[in-house]
């Protein structure tokens, strides 16, 4: 599976606007859309296991066999880039037995 950092290619261009966050995401994976798209089936209805204050989270398969959910962000969330990527620091952070383990995330797409 191919997995980039977040501190190379577009993902960086779009989020130079603040260094301490880009700091504390750079060991954070950044996953391809297409590959997230195709481990949900295109984030296909069936998949959906639920629905967040920020958008739809599906079930999918990675190529490599592992079970994952998937958050997208819905477009109607008026969540931006930055407001996304401080989410995603906090998440990664955050360790309790009720919560899943953060693998990476993706900041490309729609």
């Amino acid at each position: 599976m191919e997995i980039l950092f977040f501190n190379s290619g577009e993902a960086q261009q779009n989020f130079d606007s603040d260094n301490l966050a880009q700091v504390k995401v750079q060991e954070i994976p950044l996953f391809n859309v297409e590959k997230l798209a195709k481990a949900t089936n295109n984030f296909h209805l069936s998949n959906k296991l639920g629905q967040g204050g920020f958008g739809p989270v599906y079930r999918g398969t990675l190529l490599d066999g592992q079970e994952v959910a998937v958050k997208r962000l819905s477009k109607a969330s008026g969540q931006g880039l930055q407001e996304f990527m401080n989410e995603v620091v906090v998440i990664s952070k955050l360790q309790h037995r009720n919560l899943v383990r953060l693998l990476g995330c993706c900041v490309e797409g729609e």
